[in-house]
């Protein structure tokens, strides 16, 4: 595991496109955190790092958004889904295998993503600041996450 302050924003984004270099087509990157901590920002960092040239925004209101870069990017929001069979219907696997995979609220999907993925915590402190959490399984356990911290 590895943690990672981040004092604002800015930083919390400069994250995410590290991360960027470290990702694989089929990855998955599960994102978890209160509403506000920075998880849109994160997904933003990540989606400037893989090239992609369009704003990287909250996909809250239709769950699935596509952008292409120098490697397809799906960004998901889980937040409104209202069981697992929804989250299965939305066959986020298959719509990203030769991408990469962002899901917001993803700790309530880490069981679909349980053999493979990255998951992201984010604590927001009385300051404003945040302290990223990265915990790894599967192919995430041999990779340099250190790298993420700068």
């Amino acid at each position: 595991m590895i943690r990672v302050h981040c004092p604002d924003a800015a930083a919390t984004r400069a994250v995410g496109r590290r991360l960027a270099g470290l990702l694989r087509p089929g990855d998955v990157v599960l994102l978890a955190g209160d509403l506000g901590a920075g998880k849109t920002v994160f997904a933003g960092g990540i989606g400037d790092g893989l090239g992609v040239e369009d704003p990287v925004v909250s996909p809250t209101f239709v769950l699935v958004r596509h952008y292409r870069g120098l490697m397809p990017m799906t960004h998901a929001d889980i937040y409104r889904l209202g069981s697992s069979a929804e989250l299965e219907d939305l066959d986020l696997p298959a719509e990203s295998a030769d991408g990469v995979l962002v899901v917001e609220w993803g700790d309530a999907a880490s069981q679909a993503f349980a053999d493979d993925h990255l998951m992201v915590r984010f604590a927001v402190h009385p300051d404003g600041t945040r302290t990223l959490e990265f915990t790894g399984t599967g192919s995430w356990t041999g990779r340099p996450l250190q790298e993420v911290a700068g």
